[in-house]
């Protein structure tokens, strides 16, 4: 049967290729987001700037003692003295502090400000940065430039410079330009000048990193281990190799892991629709074959003799398929992790790593389905009488089982439970459960698709009949005579239609409730801000002293950490351990200066008073504080992974899935990145127009350098821009899939189409013209195409309307009506001209021939 099934390619080659299309693009593609879920395990980032230290001693940013991998957002500092006791660890040859500050360089005249990052001349070996021209920075009031940033601004040994930092602004003469693979924007200060510029920023006494250089001859790993017994118990972790890149972006341990399920909903998704196409394209390609089945079963072919000739055809096939998707899939998921990490979704340290795991899976997923898809088709022509063969290829008696129904039934049931938990979770993590409810949808429709294309087809028969005559006759006969190959036909349809509707009003509804939320809690008539990253905390009390101001609050974002009344054991989590306490309760955070909180932002107390957090206070969204009364003491953790207790002064309302905690801004800014206000909120006085208080800002900013204003809608618009950011992400994720999905509509239109060749010569020679044919043919596809865009908006519709109750309290989705149009209209136009286009091509031959054609 091998042997025949190898003869039979070449004599069936429409359907072989439809299937062999279907499943390498299906292959490549899991193989690619294989490639992404490996490249999010390794998390690797090669270090650019700490590139020359063999061992680099960073902050833990991990939350130790919680089994959920929680990750401090802000960078954890540690103490400086620690530089003194590595450099002291036997086989250490040197240990250099590697400090930084954010800051903005301008003309000592006046002239454009550009952001910068600051460090100490002493980190420079850790790159290491070379002297190109001029020489390293002698005294305080010297500075040497990367040559990227003076190439951009124009700048040259010997040229004056302010850098402004902390709310001081200081006089440099540019003594050098520095070459290496650090950050463009790099400028480096005399230790002593670095150290005061970072006091200034509320960071003395603290470090970011330690490059440790062992000496020569002694081994890495050996003295790796000896740093980390010199600092076992301080908050730090000692890298190697790769690991060392997280030292330079502390957001690869976070936003890296979160490839990871990125990879992972995305290849489950490719997966799933890579069974469904394959299945459809070999199910259809399989039924064309029925009259050939029916004569091998009436000449005494055994049923395993029928399964092992469909099966080694489909194996060979696959085989083929997937072996050539090996080549393109690993350059896709590199590709995708580009588009992602430009995306902003992904740091752009983390390098691809990929090996034969991910290939492995696609070619597993890619051979199974076409196995099992090909067994399915040929369990039931082998169950098939050989007297009843003919007249079941003839007739198509059967086209439904009771096994596909009560499956179909289960996927259904599977989608309600899955809507009702989409509308009761939280706005921002109702996506993680519409996405799976979308494909167990469709999943269960194309397990029902011929009871539902039967159902729909029927209703639309008088319609039809009514407006197309004749050929509308003809297309509904033939529906209903061929139940499943309209059922193969209409399932594409159905999946490009369902999974473009759905997950883009996905997208644009989840968008459209984050700017809500966003928009809701601004009240503010101006924003300040700066160009050197952030202001000093008394700038707000200057600002509110400026004529025409009515209030001013500052506006320090980060994420905090409310920690369980059982205290979390960070030891247990730096080893093997896991903890089984209570987790931390992770929160968005705010903090503010409660003078202007009122008059600036829609922030409203639910019990007690706004106006009492002033020092070491929270204010809690009401269902993180259901179990605490007004006075009692919350502990917490902040950004960089500091504890504190905090004493409950309000309970706040707020949108749920997007609350808020605030703090004292005073309590929150030493604990950023920045250790700055990044953004001022400033409320007009009655009478003062927006123009006036602009003005009266402004005066301010000359004064300041670097200091901006903007309205209310330009920091909206930054908000939206960052909502696009990531819509851009799921766009392009929604791009990959429906693209897959389409293909497979145009491949299976093609297939059902084309291999029709003996029904319209046929029908040719009893009389029909060809415009009749084809007539009839597009009717055929406009009743595909209807079926097709039902079910997937059905499809659409039982995912978006929990979805949307989840996110915006409503079961209406926001977006563009014309997001529908365009998809429906896709969908028919599509289906209209590959259907047309195929007949057309199998009727320029002479209804003469059908003696020649081949079964």
């Amino acid at each position: 049967m091998i042997r025949i099934a190898l003869r039979t390619l070449r004599y069936h080659k429409g359907g072989f290729i439809a299937s062999f299309i279907a499943l390498f693009f299906g292959a490549t593609i899991v193989v690619a987001c294989g490639g992404l879920l490996e490249t999010g395990i390794h998390n690797a980032a090669p270090p650019q700037r700490l590139a020359a230290a063999p061992v680099v001693v960073t902050g833990e940013q991990r939350y130790l003692g919680t089994s959920s991998e929680l990750v401090f957002p802000e960078r954890v500092r540690f103490d400086a003295a620690l530089t003194t006791k590595i450099a002291a660890v036997p086989g250490v040859a040197g240990a250099a502090a590697d400090v930084s500050f954010p800051g903005s360089l301008a003309p000592p005249g006046g002239g454009p400000v550009t952001a910068v990052t600051g460090h100490g001349w002493a980190s420079a070996a850790l790159t290491p940065y070379r002297i190109t021209q001029g020489a390293a920075p002698a005294g305080a009031g010297q500075v040497v430039v990367d040559t990227r940033l003076a190439q951009r601004a124009g700048l040259s040994p010997g040229s004056r410079v302010e850098i402004r930092s902390g709310g001081a602004s200081k006089a440099y003469e540019v003594s050098g330009l520095a070459a290496g693979n650090g950050e463009d924007d790099g400028v480096f200060l005399s230790d002593a000048a670095a150290l005061d510029a970072r006091s200034a920023a509320g960071l003395s006494g603290t470090v970011d990193n330690i490059g440790v250089f062992p000496a020569a001859g002694a081994d890495t790993a050996a003295v790796a281990e000896g740093v980390r017994k010199a600092v076992a118990g301080a908050p730090v972790s000692v890298l190697t190799g790769d690991e060392r890149g997280r030292a330079e972006d502390p957001g690869v341990i976070d936003d890296g892991s979160d490839l990871i399920p990125l990879a992972a909903a995305f290849g489950g998704l490719s997966a799933m629709v890579t069974v469904f196409v394959a299945s459809s394209t070999l199910g259809l390609s399989i039924q064309q074959r029925q009259r050939e089945m029916a004569l091998l079963r009436a000449i005494g072919t055994t049923p395993g003799q029928l399964r092992r000739l469909i099966l080694g055809e489909t194996v060979l096939l696959a085989a083929i398929a997937t072996a050539l998707a090996c080549i393109p899939g690993p350059r896709v998921g590199r590709w995708l992790l580009g588009a992602f990490a430009d995306a902003g979704v992904v740091p752009e340290s983390i390098v691809f790593r990929a090996g034969s795991v991910p290939l492995i899976v696609g070619v597993g997923t890619a051979l199974i389905t076409a196995v099992g898809a090909a067994f399915i088709a040929a369990n039931g022509a082998a169950r098939t009488r050989p007297t009843e063969a003919l007249a079941e290829a003839g007739l198509q008696r059967r086209w439904f089982s009771g096994f596909r129904s009560v499956l179909g039934l289960l996927c259904l049931i599977g989608g309600i439970a899955l809507a009702v938990g989409t509308a009761g979770m939280d706005g921002p993590d109702a996506g993680s459960v519409a996405t799976p409810a979308a494909m167990v949808w469709t999943t269960g429709f194309g397990l029902l698709g011929p009871v539902l294309a039967r159902g729909i087809t029927a209703s639309l028969r008088r319609p039809v009949r009514a407006v197309s005559g004749l050929s509308g006759h003809l297309a509904t006969r033939n529906a209903k005579a061929r139940t499943a190959r309209l059922a193969a036909a209409v399932m594409p349809v159905m999946l490009a239609t369902g999974l473009a509707v759905g997950l883009i009003y996905m997208q644009t509804t989840q968008a459209d409730g984050a700017d809500q939320a966003f928009e809701e809690s601004l009240r503010a008539d101006a924003v300040v801000t700066s160009a050197s990253g952030g202001m000093p905390l008394e700038t707000v009390d200057a600002i509110r002293g400026l004529p025409g101001v009515a209030a001013a609050s500052a506006q320090v974002p980060s994420l905090g950490f409310i920690e369980p009344d059982v205290p979390v054991d960070p030891t247990l989590n730096g080893g093997d351990g896991e903890s089984s306490a209570p987790q931390p309760t992770e929160v968005s955070m705010q903090g503010v200066t409660p003078e202007g909180i009122a008059a600036t932002t829609s922030f409203r107390a639910a019990s007690g008073s706004l106006d009492a957090l002033r020092g070491a206070t929270v204010a809690l969204p009401a269902r993180y504080a259901a179990d605490r009364t007004i006075g009692d003491t919350v502990p917490m953790r902040l950004g960089d992974g500091t504890r504190v207790d905090l004493r409950l002064v309000a309970t706040v309302d707020g949108k749920r899935g997007y609350e808020t905690a605030l703090v004292p801004a005073s309590v929150l800014v030493g604990h950023t990145d920045a250790g700055l206000v990044p953004q001022i909120m400033v409320s007009a006085a009655p009478g003062t127009g927006r123009a006036a208080l602009e003005a009266s800002l402004r005066t301010l900013a000359e004064r300041q350098p670097g200091l901006r204003v903007t309205d209310r809608q330009a920091l909206t618009a930054v908000a939206a821009d960052n909502s696009d950011t990531q819509s851009w992400m799921a766009y392009l994720v929604l791009a990959v899939v429906v693209g897959y999905a389409t293909i497979a509509l145009v491949n299976t239109q093609v297939l059902a189409t084309t291999e029709r060749r003996r029904e319209f010569m046929l029908q040719r020679l009893i009389g029909a013209t060809r415009r009749q044919v084809m007539q009839m043919m597009a009717m055929e596809a406009v009743l595909v195409s209807v079926a097709g865009i039902v079910l997937g908006l059905l499809v659409a519709l039982l995912t978006l309307v929990p979805f949307s109750m989840s996110v915006l309290g409503t079961a209406l989705p926001t977006g563009s009506p014309w997001i529908i149009v365009t998809v429906v209209g896709g969908a028919l136009g599509l289906t209209l001209a590959t259907t047309l286009l195929s007949a057309g091509a199998v009727l320029r031959g002479r209804p003469g021939d059908l003696a020649g054609i081949k079964e």
